[in-house]
């Protein structure tokens, strides 16, 4: 079969009838063609646009500071990085929960690759690391997470 043959059939659409069919309403499919009839959504966000949450968050129960102090919505415990020094130091579980994964993959390679031997070492770390974070509240070195983020009481 031929290409004259299988075009016989089709009508021939001229450039004018595919832009109406291109250009449902007017709204710019073609380029070139001006837009009209299109309007932009209402409450959409533009490039650039975002929503404004600084004001909903008293509505939603987010902590509020007292004036000129910062809010930290993601505070660590100190009681809790604390006692996980104490309890579970040899494993440098506490360490991970501070977000300091450089103490934690020490403490954590010392009991794993000994096989327990010298565990002892690094939870006699973890212990001393652990009474640090529990009462060095005034010590900039036991009072902050990884990130730098001061730990709550």
């Amino acid at each position: 079969m031929s290409e004259e043959q299988k075009n016989e059939g089709a009508q021939p659409v001229n450039n004018e009838q595919q832009a109406q069919q291109w250009n449902y309403q007017g709204q710019g499919a073609v380029p070139g063609q001006e837009q009209t009839g299109y309007t932009q959504p209402q409450n959409a966000p533009f490039p650039g646009q975002y929503p404004q949450y600084g004001a909903q968050q008293a509505q939603y129960g987010y902590p509020q500071a007292p004036q000129g102090m910062p809010v930290y919505p993601d505070q660590k415990s100190r009681v809790a990085a604390g006692l996980l020094c104490i309890f579970l130091g040899s494993l440098g579980v506490g360490n991970f929960y501070l977000g300091k994964y450089g103490r934690a993959v020490a403490q954590l390679l010392i009991t794993v690759l000994t096989i327990g031997i010298l565990s002892f070492v690094s939870a006699l770390w973890g212990l001393i690391e652990g009474i640090l974070y529990l009462t060095g509240k005034n010590n900039p070195n036991w009072s902050y997470d990884g990130n730098g983020i001061p730990l709550r009481d």
